[in-house]
């Protein structure tokens, strides 16, 4: 049964999604944006114009924390939950240690409890919270090698928004699930088990903690019971190792009617994943949706998201109405003391023309920017967050990002071959 919309007048809720902030404390204004390491604007200033912004610059470069809070001060709203998806430290993990990462955890942990008060925030474990980064060995592994130095921190610093059995799993393997609102579960994933850079995963590339075994036992009772699922994690399915991948995939069929909302982050850029049934690969049944960062890397605005969903009333779908994304405009923004300049960059439905955010009218999306060119380019400068990159998306561009969005499972070319005309 697919979904379908709200009747007028009915609930909806709003959820502000927060990912990808990578606070860099080494960030100083007007240093150089441009340097031979892989993260700059650090150090110090260069004396001259042409240096780091305050509020972050265009380049290899992430966030100074009062940034971050400028954020969380322009996002304050009516929301009935926070979604945040992971990576906080920074991107300079050639230096970083356990104790830096702690650091990096509980302030930003702090900082957003602070601003966002009594709001109920669910995160997920990104990539950049281990260090070695995408180190995170399956909970067969002990000793010092173990990530429960980073799983013990979380439950502590995440215990007034958890509850006790979400603490549990969130210490074994970084994952949990909990229900917000009756007829709502959330499921938050560790897609670090899932990632193609975690070495560990020679180990046990299928399902490392026995996480997708756990899924399958929550589904089936969120089911059972007549509950709608959102799932959270940090890399999208698409990104994932091929086994583990499909695997997700056949569960994302198996639940079509449970599973009500995908939202992931990492690529920094602004995104979707769908879902076809596996039996012909033509008919779409679910979206993962990928939202931009918070941070600059590399060469972007910051930015942040808020989901419309569907409310709490008897038969709601808990579906995606509309999303809207939000970006601080760094060209337009100069420093204290003049406030940042953050301002609405689009809303999907009315700057994409979509009868809805359901599946279907994002399959429909795809093949309207195959065919569109001047609806591709808007779509490419939604994608960078209002800033894209200089050099323009040609035809091998055009295909492989098109590629990209119909394909939520790895290493499955048969996906892109279903476009008419077919893509390379």
């Amino acid at each position: 049964r697919p979904p379908v919309p709200p009747p007028p007048g009915a609930p909806v809720e709003h959820i502000l999604f927060l990912t990808d902030l990578h606070w860099d404390r080494q960030y100083q204004p007007g240093s150089a944006v441009e340097c031979p390491d892989p993260l700059c604007c650090r150090g110090a200033p260069l004396g001259t114009a042409g240096g780091a912004g305050f509020w972050g610059s265009y380049g290899k470069c992430d966030l100074p924390l009062h940034t971050i809070e400028a954020l969380l001060q322009h996002a304050v709203g009516t929301f009935a939950a926070v979604y945040w998806t992971g990576d906080i430290p920074a991107h300079d993990v050639w230096q970083q240690s356990r104790a830096d990462q702690l650091r990096a955890l509980r302030t930003v942990t702090e900082l957003v409890r602070g601003r966002l008060g009594a709001v109920p925030v669910y995160p997920a474990v990104g990539n950049h919270e281990a260090t070695p980064v995408n180190a995170f060995p399956p909970p067969s592994v002990g000793g010092n090698q173990s990530a429960q130095w980073l799983y013990e921190a979380m439950a502590q610093l995440w215990q007034p928004w958890l509850p006790p059995d979400a603490l549990r799993t969130l210490r074994t393997g970084g994952f949990y699930t909990l229900r917000p609102s009756p007829g709502l579960r959330l499921v938050s994933l560790n897609m670090n088990f899932c990632s193609q850079a975690n070495f560990w995963l020679l180990l046990n590339a299928t399902d490392p903690a026995g996480q997708l075994q756990w899924l399958l036992g929550v589904l089936q009772e969120a089911e059972r019971q007549g509950e709608k699922v959102h799932i959270i994690g940090h890399i999208p399915p698409g990104h994932c190792l091929r086994a583990w991948s499909w695997n997700y995939y056949r569960i994302v069929n198996r639940f079509e009617g449970t599973i009500a909302g995908q939202f992931f982050g990492h690529t920094h850029l602004d995104e979707f994943e769908l879902f076809y049934d596996e039996e012909t690969l033509r008919r779409p049944l679910a979206v993962a949706f990928l939202a931009p960062s918070a941070t600059t890397y590399i060469g972007l605005n910051p930015g942040y998201r808020i989901y419309t969903v569907a409310g709490q009333y008897p038969g709601s779908t808990r579906a995606v109405l509309d999303h809207a994304t939000f970006i601080l405009n760094l060209t337009e923004s100069r420093g204290p003391p003049e406030p940042p300049s953050w301002q609405l960059l689009y809303r999907a439905r009315e700057a994409l023309a979509l009868p809805s955010a359901f599946a279907g009218a994002w399959e429909e999306l795809v093949r309207r920017l195959q065919a569109q060119g001047q609806l591709f380019s808007r779509f490419w400068f939604l994608r960078y967050k209002g800033h894209p990159p200089r050099a323009p998306c040609g035809a091998p561009c055009q295909a492989a990002t098109l590629c990209a969005l119909r394909t939520a499972r790895s290493g499955d070319p048969q996906l892109c071959r279903q476009l008419r005309p077919p893509l390379p």
